[in-house]
């Protein structure tokens, strides 16, 4: 089979971030199974735009703003369906109550507590690393939004995780 050279530039752009792509979509959704799927629908979403995506700036700035985009749909999505599922248990005429034990907090389950641009706001950062200002330019915000949209989040973690855990999660900024 013979590529064309766009063709080949987004298999090569493929290869070398679905993985990454895929790992941005687990932690901002906390859901493993979908990751991938986010990933992939994403990566499709590019294909369509590949010409004007291949000539932009940061092609993959662009492709982590389509994952983050798909992932607060998804949420959202989900936050629905449980308002409605909600709705419907209220209406029952037995209710069951069941207990809300939390044995352990891991870092998915606090970061799944955070909103939505929280989350992304510290995953970006720490997690993948990046600068603020490609933290803005991924998720179409300032850069003094992700400061302090970053600051809040890593407060909130430590509350929930408390200040050592947190401080090992975030210690590799200053």
């Amino acid at each position: 089979m013979v590529l064309d050279d766009a063709s080949a530039e987004f298999h090569e752009f493929f290869e070398r971030h679905h993985a990454e792509l895929a790992r941005l979509a687990h932690l901002l959704t906390g859901e493993t199974d979908a990751a991938d799927d986010l990933a992939a629908d994403a990566l499709v979403e590019i294909w369509h735009r590949w010409d004007r995506v291949r000539g932009a700036d940061h092609p993959v700035a662009y492709a982590r703003g389509v994952v983050a985009n798909m992932a607060r749909s998804r949420i959202r999505s989900a936050v629905r369906e449980r308002r409605r599922l909600d709705l419907f248990r209220l209406h029952r005429s037995e209710r069951v109550h069941d207990p809300d034990v939390a044995a352990v907090m891991d870092v998915r389950t606090a970061l799944a507590r955070l909103p939505f641009r929280k989350r992304a706001c510290v995953v970006l950062r720490y997690a993948f690393d990046l600068s603020e200002k490609d933290t803005a330019r991924t998720l179409g915000v300032s850069v003094g939004t992700v400061k302090s949209q970053t600051s809040k989040g890593v407060a909130e973690l430590r509350r929930m995780l408390g200040t050592r855990t947190a401080g090992e999660l975030t210690g590799r900024r200053r």
